[in-house]
């Protein structure tokens, strides 16, 4: 009885794997055992630096939050404690965009907060 194979199944298997692996370099794009590893390597990476975006973005909204309530004698960590007494109830990614895009706004935002930390005791 002859060997029984189920090479376009096979083929099919390795040219998704190998069209993942494209632009690699070498053996790693056109050796399927190599691209094999890095391909899975490469959804590794992606699936951890999805989750890494988000604090990434976050803490880049800080920085500008931070960087645009200076300029108003204030720190970051004072301006959120009164926006949060003041019960102002904005994200930091909102806050950030009306930073860059409305300063008028956000000076409001600036001074409702400064009201508010003045009667707080935490403030120095």
């Amino acid at each position: 009885m002859p060997r029984s194979t189920n090479n376009p199944a096979t083929r099919r298997r390795h040219k998704k794997i190998l069209k993942r692996a494209k632009g690699y370099r070498q053996g790693r794009s056109k050796l399927y055992q190599f691209a094999m590893q890095f391909t899975e390597k490469g959804l590794d990476y992606a699936w951890t630096d999805r989750r890494k975006r988000k604090r990434n973005f976050r803490s880049l909204w800080i920085l500008r939050i931070n960087a645009a309530v200076h300029r108003h004698g204030l720190t970051y960590r004072q301006f959120m404690c009164g926006l949060k007494n003041a019960g102002v109830i904005l994200n930091r990614k909102v806050l950030a965009e009306m930073a860059t895009d409305d300063p008028a706004l956000f000076q409001q935002l600036t001074a409702t907060a400064q009201k508010n930390i003045a009667g707080s005791p935490s403030v120095q």
